[in-house]
């Protein structure tokens, strides 16, 4: 892998970059895994330029730096890189690095969704819940909350199972509520094993 990546091979210059980012097979080292992502995104490599962003936005190697991380997800992004369009729209959610603007994030979210990205479908799904950049719909924002359920996120499982409860865009259906409450408290989701809890003792009276 390291004379592939001495070759100037991105993919190899990407997947040492990572391993020594996570110290798996060798030693654990920022500095080297700087420098091989930091060689392959420079040639384009859309997951390495994500790796990178990543990088400058957890401090992790380098300088946290937010502004350099945008960049960086922005490259990756134009690429389609699902992954860095989500953390665009998160970056644009919370003001990171950017001005907070709501309408950019849900459309980051959108294209991240799209592609089939789970977290983008679920924070997707919220915007919509809360008429947060775009406008409020709760049809809309079950549909993008079943879709990221379906993928196993946890916190889209324990929300659409409130969704069923309260009939909220979708007809109320107590035994759905209760098949994605147990879905996401099988994952260890808190609030989802503390409506299970509530239910059972509920029925125990």
């Amino acid at each position: 892998l390291q004379l592939a990546a001495e070759q100037d091979f991105t993919l190899a210059q990407m997947n040492l970059g990572v391993l020594c980012l996570k110290g798996v097979g060798v030693a654990h080292d920022c500095v080297k895994a700087l420098h091989w992502i930091q060689k392959a995104a420079d040639q384009g490599d859309a997951k390495a330029q994500f790796n990178l962003g990543v990088m400058y936005a957890d401090g992790e190697g380098v300088k946290q730096d937010y502004r350099e991380a945008m960049i960086w997800y922005r490259k990756a992004a134009e690429q389609n890189f699902a992954n860095a369009q989500c953390n665009i729209g998160n970056m644009y959610a919370d003001g990171i690095g950017v001005k907070e603007d709501d309408n950019e994030a849900v459309r980051w979210y959108l294209k991240a969704a799209e592609q089939g990205n789970s977290l983008a479908q679920y924070y997707l799904g919220i915007a919509y819940y809360n008429g947060e950049g775009v406008k409020k719909d709760d049809v809309e924002a079950a549909k993008w909350g079943l879709k990221a359920a379906k993928q196993g996120v946890a916190a889209a499982q324990s929300s659409l199972a409130g969704m069923y409860a309260d009939g909220i865009g979708v007809k109320k259906d107590d035994v759905a509520a209760a098949k994605w409450h147990l879905k996401a408290a099988k994952q260890g989701y808190a609030h989802a094993q503390y409506t299970m809890a509530q239910a059972y003792a509920d029925g125990m009276r």
